[in-house]
């Protein structure tokens, strides 16, 4: 039977979407320092051909903890054409992300999951966001770690009459063949990886 045939019950597709996360973020972390490198090189030369010409664009990035791509070189290439660009941050486990503006000179704290997040940044929701993923699939449905923020977060947008285009980032070897997705579960505009370029089927053409 093939993966896309299969329909698991809710408890049993909790259960395995909880092992592949921990499997992926595994051997995440167990790729060598220098190739994720030159997997966020080559990730980041992407994004920056995407979104090149872009105005009047608010982008948020992220920053990168346990093994995800850092792509934080991006951040100043964008503040410096002219692009504002915002960083997620948690304000409650039930709540969506908001996004405060980042800038070179801005004030940074630490947030939840010791990761730093601007401190004085405007409230600043995003036309773009760069998400990272901890699988994906062919069909440009990412797999997350689990909290629902991302969704959650994707849902206030768009019901503000945001329409935030998603980009999704990561490695290759998290590609899986189905991540099943659920009614709940959107698909990202376009995924990148060191390897490929793909866009959600009936937007466009894979790069």
């Amino acid at each position: 039977m093939k993966a896309d045939e299969f329909s698991p019950s809710r408890d049993d597709l909790a259960r395995w979407r909880k092992g592949e996360r921990r499997r992926l973020i595994d051997e995440r972390l167990a790729v060598p320092a220098s190739e994720r490198q030159r997997s966020a090189s080559a990730v980041l030369e992407r994004l920056v051909r995407l979104l090149s010409g872009i105005d009047n664009a608010v982008v948020s990035l992220y920053w990168p903890f346990r093994g995800e791509l850092n792509l934080r070189p991006l951040m100043p290439i964008l503040h410096k054409s002219g692009v504002r660009v915002s960083l997620p941050l948690v304000e409650a486990a039930d709540r969506p992300l908001i996004f405060r503006e980042w800038t070179p000179l801005g004030r940074m704290e630490t947030g939840i999951w010791k990761i730093p997040v601007p401190v004085d940044g405007e409230v600043l929701p995003p036309s773009i966001i760069v998400a990272p993923l901890v699988g994906y699939d062919g069909c440009c449905y990412r797999l997350g770690y689990g909290g629902a923020f991302f969704d959650r977060t994707l849902e206030h947008l768009r019901a503000d009459g945001g329409s935030p285009q998603v980009i999704g980032v990561g490695h290759s070897g998290a590609r899986i063949p189905t991540i099943y997705p659920q009614p709940h579960d959107g698909p990202m505009d376009v995924i990148i990886t060191e390897a490929e370029q793909i866009e959600r089927p009936g937007s466009g053409e894979t790069a």
